[in-house]
């Protein structure tokens, strides 16, 4: 249960990133950045090197979940219908791409630790964690859950 937690909650803030266009995906991430900036203590030198990488990063990342929202909604619905073999092709793909996510995972924080000592790099995961919290946060005291 407690590996599915996190997939669980990177699908739900794909999902919503992925809903919220235009302006409002563009005011998110502008959001992010600042969040990320402060929070990291990234100095403007650090700042030129760190955000090419980490944008880059998020891409691949996007790509990933895209992948993933299509396996699970074309054929996850149906998963009481599918067959053995389906259902093996299916959990096999869904492996693969969260494999993928590990390497990418790995890769930026080999790339990133070139450009920023290893606290920051802490800080960082930290501050993506505080990030996706007070989003959510966000978004259900305006659905009115919280």
């Amino acid at each position: 249960m407690s590996k599915k937690i996190p997939i669980l909650i990177a699908f739900l803030i794909g999902t919503f990133w992925m809903q919220a266009q235009g302006p409002v995906r563009d005011r998110i991430k502008t959001l992010k950045v600042a969040f990320i900036t402060e929070k990291v203590g990234l100095t403007s030198k650090e700042a030129q090197q760190f955000w090419p990488i980490y944008n880059e990063h998020e891409d691949v990342l996007e790509n990933i979940r895209r992948r993933e929202r299509a396996e699970l909604q074309s054929k996850i619905s149906m998963a009481q219908g599918l067959s053995d073999a389906d259902s093996e092709e299916l959990l096999n793909n869904l492996l693969s791409l969260q494999n993928e996510r590990h390497n990418a995972e790995q890769q930026f924080i080999g790339d990133i630790r070139k450009v920023i000592p290893a606290k920051k790099v802490l800080l960082l995961i930290k501050a993506e964690e505080d990030f996706k919290k007070q989003l959510l946060q966000t978004y259900q005291k305006r659905r009115g859950g919280g």
